[in-house]
């Protein structure tokens, strides 16, 4: 599933309406509830060998909702529950930025909150990632513009806020989507469709 001269292939997966339900924002780890399909997919990457990554705006950071030792443990969670049904993460990255509103030490023009590709760059380099033949699937037209800008495939899922943002693609994105799916299931088996990969 990869070809080690130029480095791992990835699926740079969105945090909420992607694989957890989107609550505007989650503060308790006791909260977090995983969209039906989500594990599965996760398992499909591990098993085609590819690295399984999330990239995630966190706002609420700077905004004073949750602090990052929250996040933090939201995140265990999250890779506690997958982790018992046989699936896992990589990595995950986080932007707790945010360019005009919350507390001073986080409040701030960054490069690593989505669309530009901080966290991406960070994964290859820490994670040997080749950006231009992974893929990034969110359900906002964000991580779509993210996919754009690093030479990434991007898939835009139904699931979240993708219902809506769906709609707003001919208005507001001349980059599309390379395919759009109905869940984060689908957009899995259309990467393995495209790689030509069975797992």
């Amino acid at each position: 599933m990869q070809n080690e001269s130029r480095g791992h292939i990835a699926v740079f997966m969105d945090r909420d309406g992607t694989i957890i339900d989107e609550l505007g924002f989650l503060k308790d780890p006791n909260d977090l509830n995983i969209i039906p399909g989500a594990v599965d997919a996760i398992s499909l990457i591990n098993r085609a060998q590819m690295k399984a990554v999330i990239v995630t705006n966190q706002s609420g950071v700077a905004r004073g909702y949750f602090s990052e030792e929250t996040l933090e443990k939201i995140h265990q969670r999250l890779k506690e529950i997958l982790m018992k049904k046989g699936a896992y993460i990589d990595a995950i990255y986080y932007c707790p930025h945010h360019p005009e509103e919350g507390h001073p030490e986080y409040r701030k023009r960054c490069n690593c909150r989505k669309p530009y590709s901080g966290m991406l760059d960070l994964a290859a380099k820490d994670l040997s990632v080749d950006l231009e033949h992974s893929y990034v699937v969110g359900d906002k037209i964000i991580d779509i513009k993210l996919a754009h800008r690093v030479g990434a495939k991007g898939v835009l899922v139904l699931t979240g806020y993708g219902k809506v943002e769906v709609e707003l693609l001919d208005d507001a994105l001349k980059l599309r989507p390379h395919y759009i799916a109905k869940d984060i299931l689908e957009a899995v088996n259309w990467i393995l469709f495209d790689l030509g990969k069975k797992v």
